[in-house]
């Protein structure tokens, strides 16, 4: 006896599978789901709880799915890198805590700053700094997206990276090593505590900041421990150059900006757009100067204006989520 449960099944697409157990076969089709087949069906009384756990097993299965589908998507995306799979017996493969908190006594001293002469080729160069990387659904930010930029702009541009997990620094560092990049630098500090210390001794202009997708820290109790608070926007605000002065850099992403931040989360998104637009004598957003970044309906840009995408950014997608960007240009008095 056959039942078909096509309409008590979500139909979200998915990669073809088969699940067979002792009391049901189920199978997908063109990568949607078109029926469900009981091999053993004794009672029509436990047929709610049995479409129940048939779609709980899809739901599983698609989270599976996406969860490892999506790395190797990024390594698609960042093929141009060559990055070695190995790691270094030190660092072996990552177990990394998904939330950290920022506010914990050990993570509240300020990072020494490095000898930046050692730490880049030409401690001259414009910077960049990209402040955080985002743990969720076991999809790290592992350095990749400044190393690409490091790689295409090697005499022209420095990059660093704040992280606050160690082990994500000790594997950025080693890739860096790998590939020979002397124009990037990863530091394992806090960086709510630490950015105005680090830049305002570095040699070279201060270019532009990004934080893109950071811990979302959704509890609202937890809302301070966000990365992005009041005495973090003033330090960015007053340590910034005027882009301007780096044309030949911005040519490559057809604007200039000095502030690029992004979440796939809305409430974070909004959070960081809050702050930096209540500064508006130092902060112009893209749209209102430069029609050349398009934006939507609600003043979020459309596209990363960086020409690659970040690591979660590209997860996120693959998910099918919305990433809401800001890109900010700093006014010139």
């Amino acid at each position: 006896m056959a039942y078909s449960l096509y309409s008590a099944i979500p139909k979200k697409p998915l990669n073809s599978i088969f699940i067979s157990s002792p009391n049901f076969i189920f199978s997908t089709v063109n990568k949607h789901i078109p029926c469900v087949t009981p091999s053993i069906f004794p009672c029509l009384g436990g047929y709610c709880t049995w479409v129940s756990a048939v779609s709980s097993s899809v739901a599983e299965t698609e989270e599976h799915l996406n969860r490892h589908a999506s790395p190797g998507i990024v390594a698609k995306e960042y093929a141009d890198l060559n990055l070695p799979e190995r790691f270094s017996e030190d660092v072996g493969n990552l177990r990394i805590r998904q939330h950290v908190n920022p506010l914990r006594r050990g993570l509240m001293i300020p990072a020494e700053a490095p000898n930046w002469k050692e730490v880049f080729e030409d401690a001259t160069l414009p910077l960049m700094v990209d402040i955080g990387s985002d743990l969720r659904k076991e999809i790290a930010g592992s350095g990749r997206f400044l190393m690409w930029l490091a790689k295409r702009n090697s005499s022209s541009m420095n990059y660093l990276g704040l992280e606050i997990r160690p082990k994500l620094v000790t594997r950025a560092e080693y890739w860096i090593n790998d590939l020979g990049l002397k124009n990037v630098h990863f530091i394992s500090t806090n960086a709510m505590v630490s950015f105005q210390r680090l830049v305002s001794t570095y040699p070279g202009p201060l270019m532009l900041v990004s934080i893109l997708c950071p811990d979302p820290h959704f509890k609202k109790k937890h809302h301070k421990r966000r990365v992005l608070q009041k005495p973090l926007v003033d330090s960015i605000v007053n340590n910034l150059a005027h882009g301007g002065q780096f044309a030949n850099f911005y040519l490559a992403f057809n604007a200039w900006f000095e502030v690029f931040i992004q979440s796939d989360v809305l409430d974070v998104a909004l959070d960081m757009r809050n702050y930096f637009d209540a500064v508006p004598d130092k902060l112009v957003h893209i749209d209102s100067v430069d029609p050349s970044l398009p934006c939507d309906g609600d003043g979020w840009v459309l596209n990363n204006p960086m020409g690659i995408r970040t690591e979660r950014e590209i997860h996120a997608e693959y998910e099918g989520c919305k990433i809401y960007r800001r890109v900010y240009k700093k006014v010139q008095h």
